[in-house]
């Protein structure tokens, strides 16, 4: 029984992915012996973005005989500018073109989002947090995409093995839910995972400053930070919030402590939250959710 209806390496490989057009194209020339008419393919964008995908485009048409020419990834692309060139037999790369398109757009607006993201942090360090927002078998796509375009950390466990980095992440309600205390639950967690830095979520129960404080007096120097993922239904993460909890922090002598927020941000939210003080962003949906950016391949 199939699990999981994603398409396996295997599956794509083997061209199983392709839009059937090309699949039955690839019979007609066949029959008529024309696959290894040499072509050139040049693949352009519908807009202004920062490139993505380069790197698994290399690496699915690793072998063929083809010759790739290609703009960086991260580079900024133009309209109607061409960002990769493909020259070889028909044959050899014709049948992946929707793979290749499907890679190029998906990546490409991911990077996208997240160079926006890390530029409205005004050089604060930015965490993508999307991978529950998109199907499993596109998460470590989109961490490393993230990567590409700038964040500084990616939640998903693939996602960081495939970049060669610690992925990085904080505690979610549950575990302050079944424990029942936010204090309890942090001492709980930096007993599991002392070498990770400490980073307390501080709205479960309790007013947000509040427990800053609670938390903030419990482990001194050895809290690296506190997180606000306050619910909109209570009022969610805002400038406010973000200026009475640091100021509360500084009153009380922990002006060391960095205030992580996440929550439904965009570029817009990070300038705002970032000028009332807040250190760290982890994006979701913003990074998660950008639309494809839209690539045509014309020989």
């Amino acid at each position: 029984m199939r699990r999981l209806f994603s398409a396996s390496e295997e599956e794509i490989v083997g061209g199983k992915t392709a839009d059937i057009y090309f699949e039955r194209t690839y019979r007609v020339l066949d029959s008529l012996g024309l696959l290894n008419t040499p072509v050139v393919g040049e693949i352009f964008t519908r807009k202004s973005a920062y490139l993505g995908g380069v790197k698994e485009v290399l690496n699915l048409l690793e072998g063929k005989r083809v010759r790739i020419y290609s703009l960086e990834e991260g580079e900024r692309i133009e309209e109607k500018e061409v960002v990769m060139r493909i020259e070889g037999p028909y044959g050899e790369f014709g049948i992946y073109e929707t793979a290749i398109l499907g890679i190029l757009a998906s990546s490409t607006g991911w990077v996208t989002a997240a160079r926006e993201c890390k530029e409205a942090s005004n050089g604060k360090p930015v965490l993508s947090f999307g991978a529950r927002h998109v199907h499993p078998a596109v998460a470590s796509v989109m961490d490393r995409s993230a990567i590409v375009g700038g964040v500084d950390g990616v939640s998903s466990i693939l996602g960081a093995e495939l970049i060669g980095i610690i992925p990085s992440g904080t505690m979610p309600h549950s575990l302050i839910l079944i424990i029942g205390d936010t204090v309890e639950s942090a001492r709980a967690f930096h007993k599991v995972h002392p070498n990770i830095p400490l980073v307390v979520l501080v709205d479960t129960f309790k007013d947000e400053a509040e427990e800053a404080i609670r938390v903030a007096r419990e482990f001194g120097r050895s809290l690296y930070g506190i997180r606000l993922d306050t619910p909109g239904e209570r009022g969610g993460v805002t400038p406010d919030l973000v200026r009475e909890v640091k100021s509360r922090l500084i009153q009380e002598g922990f002006d060391y402590v960095k205030i992580f927020v996440s929550g439904g941000l965009n570029p817009e939210r990070i300038k705002a939250l970032s000028e009332a003080g807040a250190d760290v962003f982890g994006v979701g949906s913003y990074i998660s959710g950008a639309p494809p950016v839209d690539m045509t391949l014309d020989l």
